[in-house]
């Protein structure tokens, strides 16, 4: 599989295929504390584990398409977003995103853009009925993201998640259905 070769443009970002070159930034931007804490992989991540997640994961599993998300005038990284557990047979998939350059993590251009691109590649290219997200409930920036992007909270784990301090936070999952996104972005609705 290797590279899919899709570039997708946005008003202010492209995403295109994740490359040997972006994983150092990747690897730093997520072994940051403040980020590392919204995240499953809750480990620091070696250069050897981001090596085999580039050649085993995104390079090689079918059920997952990982992007760079660049800005679109530099093609400067900026962050990475995917589809991941892509299950062709439901027509669903989970959704990942963050901004890792310049402190941001979820900002209200980049982000949005970026999951715009990302649900429209999900819906129209893979042919998805739903796409899903699950966040923590302490990822306040998420809880505005998702909605702003016509997610709706479908519902949630009670103290589903133990964080490094040893407190439980919630998890919260979130869903967008096909109609629902070409309700809002002029997508051609099909059934």
């Amino acid at each position: 599989m290797t590279h899919l070769g899709i570039t997708l443009r946005g008003e202010h970002v492209i995403l295109r295929d994740i490359n040997p070159d972006d994983l150092e930034s990747l690897r730093k931007w997520r072994n940051r504390s403040d980020y590392r804490q919204y995240f499953r992989e809750f480990r620091d991540i070696s250069p050897a584990m981001q090596r085999d997640w580039y050649g085993q994961i995104v390079c090689n599993d079918p059920r997952v398409r990982m992007f760079a998300i660049t800005d679109k005038t530099s093609g400067r990284l900026l962050g990475a977003c995917g589809l991941c557990y892509i299950d062709l047979q439901n027509h669903s998939a989970d959704f990942s995103i963050y901004i890792g350059a310049d402190d941001l993590y979820i900002d209200q251009k980049l982000a949005p853009d970026a999951g715009k691109l990302l649900l429209a590649y999900g819906f129209e290219t893979l042919g998805l009925h739903r796409i899903w997200a699950e966040i923590y409930a302490i990822d306040q920036a998420k809880q505005v993201l998702l909605p702003g992007l016509g997610f709706v909270l479908d519902g949630r784990h009670r103290e589903a998640h133990q964080l490094e301090d040893r407190n439980w936070t919630d998890c919260l999952f979130y869903g967008i259905l096909r109609h629902e996104f070409a309700g809002q972005s002029g997508m051609a609705k099909t059934t």
